[in-house]
């Protein structure tokens, strides 16, 4: 099947790459020409798993292929994913300018039926107003279908994600319309959930809060462990074993960031209130988040007192492991507290030194943990990398001035920590 996805940022070129992969005829359309023709040479814009090296094959093979022009595209797919940002403004109102553009673009290029899908997180009623910008703009006689296919890519194992689907989500209003979606989706062998387009999109939302949920719910259970002297692994195992609640999402630490979590969550109390239902969870869900990165920064004083002119490494910048995504990331803010404070901060990625250093000023930056680590009166791990899980912690406390560890993320044993000579201090581990 020959299939356009309007825009190449990180969902649209995934799921370009893995439809080509399926082996359709993908076309990936981004009005940012620099970026096209870095992928025309096989370049990756952002760090993702696996994806250079399927992005290479297809393009090889030709079902992979690349324009700046909305027409290309238009003219190419029967499917047309819209796949464009839809950032939060401030007031944490998605910002739907990029999807209503590009709607009224393929609707002016349109000369026989196409099929167009929205594929960005959207606030539910979208799809209405995609629908309405398109026939505004039409030519009459030429017809259409607007469904919903909500993506639930995780960085850092998007390929696995698409490839090998927990559900596809399929919001429809014709027959035809299920069908073509169907037939590109059956490869999959996934459960299929065929809906109406307003259930579809808020079926994305509403897995995105639920998941934040979780994580500010065992964030304040963690903190409750501190006040009390519990371990959060152990109530954490306790809770997750009961098949009702599960253990996914209830790892304590410096909080969630990334692209997904905070902009859906704020984007689902916006919309929530445009409807006149004040939703209250989302919003302490939001107030805890938000409040997890000063846990950290206090433990920290705790073990240091004052922190100007202290010396503070800090492993992992990305918001998660296997991404080089700095989009609210709690290392950001970490770092702003400790630096507002005057404290020296000497940071430490595996693969997003790059991009840190576009938005962080005044800090050091090492691809090393020791070289970030020496001299340092303490170290916070605030991303759970694999290479910081496995560190020699002999030579790691002969570099540091003073052996204190808060660990963010908890992937150190506490017990080891303290025989090995460590201050160590977890999230909700005392």
């Amino acid at each position: 099947m020959d299939i356009t996805i309007v825009g190449a940022g990180y969902v649209g070129l995934v799921s370009g790459a893995c439809f080509a992969e399926l082996g359709h005829k993908v076309m990936c359309i981004d009005n940012n020409e620099k970026k096209i023709e870095m992928l025309e040479k096989g370049i990756i814009p952002f760090y993702e798993p696996g994806l250079e090296e399927l992005v290479k094959a297809n393009k090889r093979e030709q079902r992979l292929l690349f324009s700046t022009q909305i027409k290309d595209g238009v003219d190419h797919g029967l499917i047309i994913f819209i796949a464009v940002d839809t950032p939060s403004k401030t007031s944490g109102e998605a910002d739907l300018s990029f999807v209503e553009e590009v709607s009224r673009q393929i609707a002016e290029h349109m000369k026989e039926y196409r099929l167009i899908v929205e594929k960005s997180t959207v606030p539910v009623q979208t799809g209405e107003w995609v629908m309405k910008t398109i026939r505004e703009s039409v030519s009459p006689g030429v017809q259409f279908d607007v469904a919903s296919n909500p993506e639930f890519l995780r960085e850092g194992t998007a390929i696995d994600d698409f490839l090998s689907p927990d559900r596809v989500v399929l919001g429809v209003t014709s027959e035809k319309a299920a069908t073509l979606l169907v037939s590109l989706y059956e490869p999959l062998n996934a459960p299929l959930l065929i809906t109406d387009i307003r259930s579809a999109e808020l079926i994305k939302h509403s897995a995105n809060a639920y998941l934040a949920m979780k994580i500010s719910f065992i964030n304040s259970i963690a903190n409750i462990c501190d006040i009390v002297g519990a371990d959060v692994h152990k109530v954490a195992r306790g809770i997750g074993l009961d098949k009702r609640i599960g253990m996914h999402f209830l790892q304590a630490g410096a909080g969630y960031g990334g692209s997904c979590f905070p902009k859906d969550v704020s984007a689902f109390i916006n919309i929530s209130d445009q409807l006149g239902y004040d939703f209250q969870i989302l919003k302490a869900v939001q107030k805890v988040n938000s409040h997890q990165q000063k846990v950290v920064v206090e433990k920290l004083r705790h073990g240091l007192g004052e922190l100007k002119g202290k010396t503070v490494a800090v492993l992992g910048l990305a918001f998660k492991p296997n991404t080089d995504d700095l989009r609210n990331a709690p290392s950001l803010t970490i770092i702003k507290h400790l630096r507002n404070e005057g404290a020296l901060v000497k940071a430490c990625d595996p693969v997003a030194l790059e991009r840190a250093k576009e938005l962080l000023k005044g800090i050091e930056f090492f691809s090393d943990p020791y070289e970030a680590a020496r001299g340092a009166d303490a170290l916070i791990v605030v991303t759970d990398w694999s290479e910081f899980k496995h560190l020699d912690f002999a030579r790691l406390k002969e570099v540091m001035k003073r052996p204190l560890i808060v660990d963010g993320r908890n992937i150190y044993d506490a017990a080891r920590m303290r025989a090995l000579g460590f201050n160590y201090t977890g999230i909700g581990r005392q």
